[in-house]
C-alpha cells in the first residue's frame, strides 16, 4: 500500500515538472490550440482553468486532474511561491484528487501545502482580504473531506468546524451574500453528515443531511442535479433508521430529477431500481405496488441493452424474481429465470456464478413441484461451477445462499447430494 502511494506521489511530481511547458497531446481532439502555446502564462492559466472546469462538469475527472496540475505550475510562474493564489491552486488540485478513488493521501498533502502557503502569506496593506478568507474556507473544507476519506473522523470534524466558523464570520461581516453562504453551508453540512455516517452514526448524520438538502434546494433549486446525491444518501440513512416511507419518497424525488435531465437508459434504469429496492427493504405489503412499478420501469429501460447494460439488466431481473418469490408469485419468477438462462450463459459464461445460482434456484423450484429428475440435472450444473471456481457461488459472506442450497440438497437424491456438495463440505476442512 505504501509503495503504491509513493508511486502515485512520484508520478504526480513528474506531472508538475512537465506541466510548466504545455505541449500538444498525441490525440487530435486533445491538442491545445496552437495560439495557446504562445500565450502569456496568465492567459494559459485561464485557459487551463476553463478546461479543468469543463472536464469536471462532464465527470471526466482524470482529464480535469491533468489540467489542475498545469494550473499549479502556471500559478507558481504567475504569482510566485508564497501567494494565496498558489494555495488556491493546490486546493483545487486536492479537490480533483478527491474525485478519484484511492488518491485521498495526495489530496491531504496538497491541502497541507495550501495551508502552509496561507499561513506564511503577507497581505498587502489596504487590500481586500475577502478572497483569502474564502480560500481558507475551501482549504478547511477540502482538508476535512480528505481526512474523512482517510477515515480520520475527529480531525475531519475539526477542519469542517473551522470552515463553518469562517464562513459564518464572512456572512456576518457582509463579505459574502447569504446565497453564497448557503451554497457553502450545503457542502459543509453534507461533509459533516458523511463524517457521522462513516462512523455508522446514522441518527447523528440524519439532521445534517436534512440541512444540506434544504440549503441546496434554496440555493440551487428543488430540481437541481446537485440535490440527487444528497437525496440518495439521506434516503439510505432513513432506510437504516427504519424510516422507510421517507426513504422511498427521497429515492423517488431523486429519480424524478434524473428523469427530467434526459438520462441515459442505464442511468434511468439504475435510478428506478433504487426506488424499487427501497420499497422491498421496507418489508411492508403496502409498498409492493411501488416495487413492482419501478422494477418494471427499470427493466424496460434496459430491455434492448448490450454488453454491460445487458449484464445490469440480468442483475436487476434477478432482484425482480426474488421480489416475485417473496410476494408469492413463484411460478412467474421461475418462468423468468428459465427464460434468462440463455442470455446469462451468453453474457457471463456457462460456468459463471450467475448461471450456477440460476440453476440452483430452478433446481429448488423443480423439487418443490416434485420434478426430481429436473432438479438432479440442475444441481449437477451447480457442482460443475463449484469445481471450476470453488467458493464463488456460496462464499462465507453469503450465509443465506448457503442455507438455501443446503435445503435444496437435503431433498435431492443421495447421489446428487454427493455431486452437488462443495468439496469443503464433502471432505471436511483441512
Amino acid at each position: 500500500m505504501q509503495e503504491s502511494q509513493e508511486t502515485h506521489i512520484s508520478n504526480h511530481l513528474d506531472e508538475i515538472v512537465a506541466a510548466v511547458s504545455i505541449t500538444p497531446r498525441e490525440k487530435l481532439q486533445n491538442k491545445l490550440p496552437q495560439t495557446v502555446l504562445f500565450q502569456p502564462p496568465r492567459e494559459k492559466l485561464h485557459f487551463c482553468e476553463e478546461k479543468a472546469r469543463s472536464y469536471a462538469s462532464s465527470h471526466e475527472y482524470k482529464q480535469a486532474l491533468q489540467e489542475l496540475v498545469r494550473c499549479v505550475a502556471l500559478t507558481r510562474i504567475c504569482y510566485g511561491d508564497s501567494h494565496w493564489k498558489l494555495a488556491e491552486a493546490h486546493i483545487n488540485l486536492a479537490q480533483g484528487y478527491l474525485q478519484l478513488s484511492g488518491l485521498s493521501l495526495q489530496a491531504k498533502q496538497h491541502a497541507e501545502k495550501a495551508k502552509e502557503i496561507l499561513t506564511n502569506f503577507i497581505m498587502p496593506a489596504y487590500s481586500d482580504n475577502t478572497d483569502v478568507f474564502k480560500c481558507s474556507v475551501e482549504l478547511f473544507h477540502t482538508m476535512g473531506r480528505a481526512l474523512l476519506s482517510l477515515q480520520k473522523f475527529k480531525e475531519a470534524s475539526e477542519n469542517l468546524t473551522k470552515a463553518e466558523r469562517i464562513s459564518k464570520e464572512l456572512l456576518q461581516c457582509g463579505r459574502i451574500i447569504k446565497e453564497e453562504w448557503m451554497e457553502i453551508q450545503a457542502r459543509i453540512k453534507l461533509s459533516f453528515a458523511q463524517v457521522y455516517q462513516g462512523q455508522k452514526k446514522s441518527k447523528e448524520a440524519l439532521p445534517h443531511y436534512q440541512e444540506a438538502l434544504e440549503y441546496i434546494k434554496i440555493s440551487k433549486g428543488e430540481k437541481s442535479l446537485e440535490c440527487v446525491p444528497i437525496l440518495r444518501e439521506l434516503a439510505g440513512v432513513e432506510q437504516a433508521l427504519g424510516f422507510h416511507e421517507a426513504s422511498i419518497n427521497h429515492f423517488l424525488q431523486a429519480h424524478l430529477i434524473i428523469l427530467g435531465r434526459n438520462p441515459s437508459q442505464e442511468d434511468a434504469a439504475i435510478s428506478a431500481h433504487s426506488v424499487a429496492h427501497a420499497a422491498i427493504v421496507s418489508g411492508r405489503p403496502e409498498h409492493h405496488d411501488v416495487a413492482k412499478q419501478y422494477f418494471e420501469e427499470s427493466l424496460a429501460h434496459l430491455k434492448d441493452a448490450k454488453g454491460m447494460g445487458k449484464a445490469k439488466f440480468l442483475s436487476i431481473q434477478d432482484d425482480y424474481c426474488h421480489f416475485l418469490q417473496v410476494t408469492g408469485q413463484k411460478e412467474r419468477a421461475t418462468s423468468i429465470l428459465r427464460e434468462s438462462l440463455e442470455a446469462k450463459v451468453a453474457v457471463f459464461g456457462d460456468l459463471s456464478p450467475e448461471v450456477a445460482e440460476t440453476y440452483r434456484l430452478l433446481g429448488g423450484a423443480d423439487l418443490a413441484q416434485g420434478n426430481q429428475s429436473g432438479a438432479d440435472k440442475k444441481l449437477k450444473k451447480v457442482k460443475l461451477q463449484w469445481l471450476e471456481s470453488p467458493g464463488s457461488l456460496l462464499s462465507p459472506d453469503q450465509p443465506s445462499a448457503r442455507a438455501s442450497c443446503s435445503t435444496v440438497l437435503g431433498t435431492a437424491r443421495p447421489e446428487v447430494q454427493a455431486w452437488a456438495t462443495p468439496p469443503s463440505e464433502s471432505f471436511g476442512h483441512a
